[in-house]
């Protein structure tokens, strides 16, 4: 039998980096899709659609594991590298490593808490699925959920609904209603919600995500555990706290299972059951949890992140209710400062944060 060339080493190295990962293995996607990188730039040269695409599969990997920095340069590589060969890739595959750089790169940025230097890679990312692959078409309805998750968090709530019931449309039409293409948006749409305060409304739609999931995907795979964390933390705001603490702490089981103690999905839980046990009245446990939440996204988000920030508003409540004025000041107005730096003067996240920081300072000097 003859021996596989390099190159067919390399292409079974990238398929497998791509199926570890749709099984959130992803320290072995790492490897092997590092693997596959290093035969492919000693067969190809330095500029291949061949390696950009590899390079954005690594992109993707270590998005999910947090490194956020290093996703953003291997993206970016790609993206550069696409544009630098230009014309002389036709056809669809060379669309879909562009579009798929340009998610990764504004994605990246998001998760870095960098909103504007997303949002044109995102608008870009739509401009050209629409273009290359028609607006009825599931690429365009990932571009635009993927710009409405920006707008959530920057505030901009009516734009992201107005994406997100757009990529429903599309993805509803193309697999029929409840498929398991439109769970992200359900989620997404309940996570809207949360964020309007409008809780009640949130409700159906994550839980309708999270049985989508859930029928399909079984309850500890990675897509379902995140959509009952979602749903969780609405039940929570509702009032619903038993079964929100049991889907919180089933979520940081699996999570810490799939990916270690140090991992965001890690420190959004801690922080969320946080909340519910500050809610509880379980201020000691609420404090523990806030504290290893903080620790975590300051460690992979750094200090001026606004998830962060939303973490040390959190922790500085809880302070403030137990009497411990300074530290919750301080923590406070560093949280101020983030939101103010990072969201501007008119976000929700800022106007909460601003009202609390009053309310220590007024306690302090009281």
């Amino acid at each position: 039998m003859q021996e596989p060339s390099q190159l067919d080493r390399a292409i079974e190295l990238h398929d497998r980096a791509l199926d570890l990962l749709d099984r959130s293995e992803l320290a072995e996607a790492e490897e092997s899709c590092r693997q596959s990188l290093a035969l492919l730039e000693q067969i190809e040269g330095p500029d291949h659609p061949d390696i950009a695409n590899v390079l954005n599969t690594l992109a993707s990997i270590l998005d999910d594991r947090g490194n956020y920095g290093e996703g953003e340069e291997h993206a970016l590589r790609a993206h550069e590298m696409m544009e630098k060969l230009g014309d002389l890739v036709e056809g669809i595959e060379r669309e879909q490593i562009r579009m798929q750089s340009l998610t990764l790169l504004g994605t990246l940025a998001r998760n870095q808490g960098d909103y504007a230097r997303a949002e044109p890679y995102l608008l870009r990312a739509i401009e050209l699925a629409d273009q290359a692959f028609g607006v009825d078409c599931a690429e365009s309805a990932s571009a635009r959920n993927n710009l409405a998750v920006l707008y959530k968090y920057t505030g901009r709530f009516d734009d992201a609904e107005r994406l997100y019931v757009q990529a429903l449309g599309i993805l509803e039409k193309i697999y029929g209603a409840g498929h398991a293409e439109t769970a992200a948006i359900y989620h997404n749409l309940g996570g809207l919600e949360h964020a309007r305060g409008r809780f009640d409304r949130g409700e159906p739609l994550a839980r309708k995500g999270y049985e989508i999931r859930f029928r399909e995907l079984g309850p500890d795979h990675p897509n379902t555990v995140a959509d009952a964390a979602a749903l969780a933390s609405i039940l929570d705001a509702l009032g619903q706290r038993e079964e929100a603490e049991r889907l919180f702490r089933h979520a940081l089981v699996v999570f810490e299972k799939l990916y270690g103690a140090e991992h965001y999905e890690i420190a959004v839980n801690l922080n969320n059951l946080a909340a519910l046990c500050h809610r509880k009245g379980d201020l000691e446990e609420s404090e523990k949890l806030y504290r290893r939440a903080l620790e975590l996204k300051e460690k992979l988000l750094g200090p001026a992140h606004p998830d962060t920030a939303m973490t040390s508003n959190n922790l500085a409540l809880l302070l403030y209710e137990g009497g411990h004025l300074e530290e919750a000041e301080r923590l406070c107005r560093r949280a101020l400062d983030t939101f103010e730096a990072q969201l501007g003067p008119d976000h929700p996240n800022v106007t909460t944060c601003r009202e609390n920081y009053a309310a220590i300072q007024h306690q302090r000097n009281g």
